[in-house]
């Protein structure tokens, strides 16, 4: 199994869902960057389960303890180590499911692959529970994107058949991103996001649950940051994006709607703004050939409906080899969607700062 990724900044994730803690060790940053602490804590709460109706109530502090690779606030240049310690486990809850595939969850191919010797309790290292460390790293790298003066942000574009208007593309402002970023419910019509949050809270009371659509957006990004191909831009953020538990769709600015346009709709014309090349529109979202255009950049995420519900499903017992039906007890978020909000921003934060500093190293 492996958990590294990255070129210039590696970032590599430990630890199971129901193990003593989960972490992450971050290679390649240089020494002498702050490390804002309570910057850190803020993204972490986002994550945060057990804030109300609309997520598990499974509660985690998600306090950090850095382990190496910090000294008086700052970055040493060795790798960095964080760990955050698991406290609220009800491993119990999932005794009875070591031989029983739950639905929608990787209890199946996790046993298969791994010769039945994976940690099955809440998913062992397949969890959730692994974005904690993931949005810390990104908390990190957005502070960093931050000083080199882009902001990301984004809001909830749809919860199952409810949906709100996206992004104005074109002219997005990073207040707007830093707004979202501070909302407890990310959206920008606050009616749709009763009607949002209402679909969730009836899909509970159903034992059921929902999946849903993040838009996401980058201001401040300079022309000439990725690589056609293998590198490109697009590359970089949905292979992080796709490692996010729950994520079965990404498309980039107006995405499948462009298999159904003519190339002159399609085509983002260029122009002149104040001296600086743009483009008239940003139905690209802010990309080409796998390289920054200098507009805003923006792409959706799917995320589908939460496996676990308290519905009855069909299923099989591995041990007995028989058919059976199963209904999932313990403590489930009735959607994942508002939770993944930073995640996302995280896989996007980190894959621009690896590119941008492969950039730099280029100069």
């Amino acid at each position: 199994m492996s958990s590294v990724w990255g070129e210039y900044l590696k970032i590599s994730l430990f630890g199971e869902s129901h193990g003593p803690g989960i972490g992450l060790v971050i290679n390649g940053l240089p020494a002498g960057l702050e490390i804002d602490a309570d910057y850190i804590n803020r993204e972490l709460a986002r994550r945060a389960p057990g804030t109300s109706k609309l997520t598990t109530s499974r509660r985690e502090k998600d306090e950090f303890e850095i382990i190496s690779g910090v000294f008086q606030d700052r970055t040493t240049g060795a790798p960095l180590c964080f760990l955050i310690r698991n406290e609220d486990k009800r491993s119990r809850d999932y005794e009875e499911l070591k031989d029983i595939m739950r639905p929608g969850h990787a209890d199946y191919t996790a046993r298969v692959k791994y010769s039945g010797f994976n940690d099955y309790r809440g998913g062992g290292a397949f969890s959730g529970r692994l974005t904690a460390p993931l949005v810390l790293a990104g908390a990190i790298a957005k502070k960093i994107l931050s000083a080199k003066g882009i902001a990301l942000g984004s809001h909830i574009l749809s919860i199952a058949d409810i949906r709100e208007e996206v992004f104005d593309a074109v002219q997005l402002s990073s207040s707007t991103l830093l707004e979202l970023n501070a909302r407890e419910f990310p959206v920008l019509n606050e009616e749709k996001g009763l009607l949002m949050k209402d679909k969730i809270i009836r899909a509970r009371e159903q034992q059921d649950s929902v999946g849903g659509v993040l838009e996401t957006a980058v201001v401040g990004v300079e022309a000439g940051i990725g690589s056609p191909f293998f590198d490109s831009v697009e590359s970089k953020i949905a292979h992080l994006l796709f490692s996010i538990p729950g994520v079965k769709g990404v498309e980039f600015g107006e995405g499948f709607a462009l298999s159904q346009m003519k190339g002159s709709q399609a085509n983002d014309a260029f122009h002149l703004q104040a001296g600086q090349v743009q483009t008239i529109t940003n139905r690209c979202g802010g990309i080409q050939g796998g390289i920054t255009n200098g507009m805003p950049l923006t792409f959706k995420t799917a995320f589908k409906p939460t496996p676990s519900i308290g519905r009855i499903q069909k299923t099989v017992n591995l041990a007995t080899r028989q058919e059976v039906e199963l209904q999932i007890k313990g403590r489930h978020d009735p959607c994942i969607v508002l939770r993944a909000v930073p995640a996302v921003e995280a896989a996007a934060a980190l894959a621009l700062l690896d590119l941008i500093l492969e950039r730099e190293k280029q100069l």
